[in-house]
């Protein structure tokens, strides 16, 4: 059973995209004792090499963002009050009265809007605009909002980390996950020689992996992320996507990437092999670091094995404990195969 608490301290750490130290500091101290070499490269990333019993046959990087959404502060009005812009696909039905932080001194605010009792016709039932939302941190004028706060701060959500004995309740698990299954493999004895790369600005662009892919040359990737599970009431069991309590997800294909069809075989049958259950993403949507992966140099054989993950970009992403296992025991048992050859 996997040791859920490294991963609470993951989620609550703040990173939102291009401000990711906090979560690469933390990661460099858990590994800095496991691995052979770390590296930091000039974007952010951290790319660890670590040796295993045996040489490998092909070059395998396992790969997996730091970076979570969030929002920025683009302005402060006269009274004091802070306007944003989103950094990452947030749904905006999601932001109204929440309590966020801003800033290196997490500076806490309520994300409001206009009070519904002022609103006219279809105004009280319409999705306000970003541009007409603001984060209220209780100063009275710009310039002791200033005191502060400043232009360009990020703005993460406030958040718990909830665990039951079957699920997982927070933030930031796309892709903290991905980052607790690598640090847990570079804490194990490895049978094989890898490569991992903890990458960042994934929810802006994939613009770390497409750097770190282009520096490591991997022949072989995996991507280990957080995918939307919408499985949930009045959604067709045809359009879920993926379902909790299902295991991990391969994806055959989604808006970024179409995946190695040898290697959705392989992770199939390591499922099968070692008993866990895995499922198809049963829809061709989204996207993530493997779009710039498999693009990097002359071509990397990629694949992503995912967590199904409920209401994913939001302050209370669920996941089931058993989902997780799943993911880390198919990365594992997959990335044994194909560093050994067999793929």
């Amino acid at each position: 059973m996997l040791n859920y608490s490294l991963l609470k301290n993951l989620c609550l750490l703040n990173g939102i995209s291009g401000d990711e130290h906090r979560v690469r500091d933390f990661i460099i101290n858990q590994i800095k004792d496991y691995a052979d070499n770390i590296s930091v490269d000039n974007l952010g990333n951290i790319l660890v090499f670590k040796k295993g019993k045996n040489k490998a046959q092909n070059k395998l990087m396992l790969s997996a963002h730091m970076d979570e959404v969030g929002l920025m502060v683009t302005d402060i009005t006269s009274s004091g009050y802070i306007k944003f812009d989103e950094v990452g696909g947030i749904d905006k039905r999601i932001l109204l009265g929440k309590e966020v932080g801003i800033g290196s001194g997490n500076i806490s605010g309520v994300i409001g809007v206009k009070p519904i009792h002022l609103t006219k016709g279809d105004e009280s039932s319409e999705i306000p605009s970003l541009s007409d939302m603001y984060i209220d941190i209780g100063a009275d004028s710009r310039e002791e909002a200033l005191k502060h706060i400043s232009y360009g701060d990020s703005i993460n959500f406030i958040s718990e980390f909830t665990e039951t004995d079957d699920r997982i309740i927070s933030k930031a698990l796309d892709d903290r996950f991905g980052c607790f299954v690598l640090i847990n493999m570079i804490k194990s004895e490895l049978d094989y020689d890898m490569n991992f790369a903890f990458v960042v600005q994934e929810e802006v662009g994939l613009r770390g992996a497409r750097v770190a892919a282009y520096s490591i040359a991997p022949d072989y990737a995996l991507v280990i992320e957080s995918t939307t599970a919408a499985d949930v009431p009045e959604i067709d069991s045809t359009k879920q996507v993926c379902n909790l309590s299902q295991g991990a997800v391969i994806s055959v294909m989604d808006r970024a990437t179409i995946y190695d069809k040898e290697l959705v075989k392989e992770a199939f049958e390591c499922a099968e092999s070692i008993g866990v259950k895995s499922q198809y993403k049963r829809a061709v949507a989204g996207g993530n670091d493997s779009g710039a992966i498999h693009q990097s140099r002359g071509g990397v054989r990629t694949l992503a094995v995912s967590l199904p993950c409920r209401y994913i970009h939001s302050p209370s992403c669920v996941a089931d404990k058993q989902d997780c296992e799943s993911v880390f025991a198919i990365t594992c048992a997959l990335a044994n195969k194909i560093a050994g050859g067999m793929c």
